[in-house]
């Protein structure tokens, strides 16, 4: 990976922050959904969860996902993998949003 790769990884982080995962009415970036993404000469790799295995939302949110990735700029193909490996934890929200939903700071 380059230097452009490392601006397109954040360009398409940015432009995930666009699908809103519809229960809990945040983005998917910041709720700690995207495990990581990566290009490999202009293909998006990336890889996210859902709450859990049967949430009703991942195939939208992983739609969502592969329309707003192809969007950015330098980005010719897209491939998205949906993952319950780790599974995703409350601890994964951003500090922000936790607070937001009523999730407590522990020390």
């Amino acid at each position: 990976m380059n230097f452009n790769d490392d601006d397109l990884v954040e360009q398409i982080r940015q432009a995930l922050k666009v699908v809103i995962d519809p229960e809990l009415g945040h983005n998917i970036v910041d709720l700690g959904f995207v495990y990581d993404v990566s290009i490999d000469d202009g293909a998006a790799h990336i890889t996210m969860t859902a709450t859990t295995p049967g949430c009703p939302a991942a195939s939208f949110l992983k739609e969502g996902v592969a329309n707003s990735a192809c969007l950015v700029p330098g980005v010719r193909s897209v491939d998205v993998t949906m993952t319950f490996e780790p599974p995703w934890q409350p601890w994964m929200i951003a500090p922000g949003v936790k607070a937001s939903l009523g999730f407590a700071e522990v020390n």
